[in-house]
């Protein structure tokens, strides 16, 4: 059967299962970023010997290596085509009351860390509310793809919510390109029934993946993370073997030779304790036959060497400054030395902004068709605003951008963007220097209106220079 014949319950049934396919995948991850990752490589007869008090030591070189790119991932505008400036729609009455600020963030950590993220994009409540628009986890969202056009063609959520008698109720919500399908099941029966419905006759469906790494041949994407897995189960393992080794090895282990029971009676023929173990206690006995050594503690810096190596290893592959992993030298590096180790980074950032920056614009695009039931053509066009990923000193830039203004070669507004000021700054600039050009013009006007006879008479010396003064003050405003 072809999928455009599909009826929504077989939708739902075929989406759910390639959804539970990828699960344990994406919980796995999703583990991996979170620092619940099971412990590997550890031998089995340690595992016994040590038994409950082994607790995994875990080096989160995971989440660095996702929140090191998601904190160069910044949004602060659209710009729609043929516009030089921000858009202040698209800001202010959809990206703002969603709150994507922040919701962008989490899309973008979800998206590097489990290959992928959704936006959902949905009506308001009433005819005057904006559009809403959700990011999504993608371990309760699915997308499936038309394979010749790429677009998505169908999408499922699923989530359940706990009732007051301890069951739970089972929701999902299919997305088509023309409706939206809610359904329902309680916790007995596996049966997906229809609860509602919106024919909203959009013509696309209102599911936006966002996708990190995506490959020609696998659209779904690839986790930040496939990389660093392997060395960061390795640096745990070590992490952890270097806990036993301290707690059996780090002080040096006593021995004694010659003891018998008898050593171990008090002169009543009670039982005393044995010689203890703990650190500092003093070991003495009667029994002149009796002789007592002690083995070399063990050098712990065999760990820390491997660990280094691990995250040099880490660095390089993710392109991460060395002193991100904790690798700092005695010198402090220049401010150039900085901006080199940060260039792989840099790019690496400017990338999924180009990649992430198209699902932003697509979600606009939908919003602005949920709105106003079409989309206008500059927005076909649309490019999206990113803060700069690299870190350059406010000086640095600064003196920079003030070269290129005098220059010539760059218009304030776009110098007013490379300095990082968001849309909202810029409308608000803009707004004091057109309210101080008007007030000049005005002063201006009651100048020449209030200025002596012989000045308002045309062509007379005090008439002209007036009017060049007005002239000259307007040019510079």
């Amino acid at each position: 059967m072809a999928l455009v014949d599909l009826t929504p319950e077989q939708w739902v049934q075929r989406l759910s299962q390639l959804h539970d396919r990828q699960m344990t995948q994406l919980q796995l991850w999703d583990a991996y970023y979170e620092g619940r990752q099971p412990l590997s490589y550890m031998a089995p007869e340690l595992l016994l010997e040590v038994d409950d008090r082994l607790r995994q030591v875990v080096v989160f070189w995971p989440e660095l290596v996702v929140d090191a790119l998601d904190e160069r991932l910044d949004v602060e505008g659209f710009r729609l085509g043929g516009s030089e400036k921000a858009s202040g729609d698209l800001w202010d009455h959809i990206w703002q009351p969603n709150n994507l600020d922040e919701e962008s963030g989490l899309a973008h950590v979800d998206a590097i860390s489990m290959s992928r993220a959704f936006a959902i994009v949905g009506a308001g409540d009433s005819r005057i509310d904006p559009p809403v628009v959700t990011p999504e986890s993608p371990e309760q969202v699915y997308a499936e793809r038309d394979p010749r056009t790429r677009k998505v063609i169908a999408a499922l959520k699923r989530w359940n919510e706990d009732e007051p008698d301890g069951s739970q109720t089972f929701h999902a919500a299919l997305y088509l390109p023309d409706a939206t399908v809610w359904f329902q099941r309680d916790s007995q029966h596996g049966q997906w029934e229809e609860a509602e419905r919106d024919d909203h006759a959009l013509g696309v469906v209102p599911v936006v993946p966002l996708v990190n790494r995506p490959r020609l041949s696998d659209r779904s994407g690839r986790s930040e993370l496939a990389s660093v897995v392997p060395l960061s189960d390795a640096a745990c393992k070590l992490a952890t073997d270097m806990m036993v080794a301290a707690e059996f090895h780090a002080m040096p282990r006593r021995w004694a030779t010659g003891l018998g029971d008898d050593d171990f009676k008090d002169p009543s023929g009670r039982a005393v304790s044995a010689l203890s173990k703990i650190a500092g206690r003093v070991w003495a006995t009667r029994n002149k036959d009796v002789t007592f050594g002690q083995f070399p503690e063990a050098n712990l810096s065999v760990f820390h060497d491997s660990l280094n190596q691990l995250a040099r290893m880490v660095a390089a592959m993710q392109g991460l400054p060395p002193t991100a992993v904790g690798l700092a030298s005695d010198n402090p590096p220049s401010a150039d030395a900085i901006r080199a180790s940060e260039a792989r980074l840099v790019k690496r950032a400017e990338r999924k902004q180009r990649m992430f920056g198209g699902t932003w614009e697509q979600v606009m695009r939908i919003a602005l068709l949920v709105r106003d039931g079409e989309v206008p053509p500059e927005a076909m066009r649309m490019e999206t605003l990113w803060r700069d990923p690299a870190t350059p000193t406010y000086a640095q830039k600064a003196d920079a951008v003030t070269k290129l203004y005098a220059a010539g070669l760059l218009p304030k507004e776009q110098a007013w963007e490379d300095m990082g000021y968001s849309a909202a700054q810029i409308a608000r600039m803009q707004a004091m220097e057109d309210d101080a050009l008007t007030r000049l013009t005005a002063a201006d006007l009651h100048a020449l209106s209030t200025a002596p006879q012989s000045a308002a008479v045309p062509g007379s010396p005090a008439a002209q220079s007036a009017v060049s003064s007005w002239s000259a003050d307007a040019a510079d405003g």
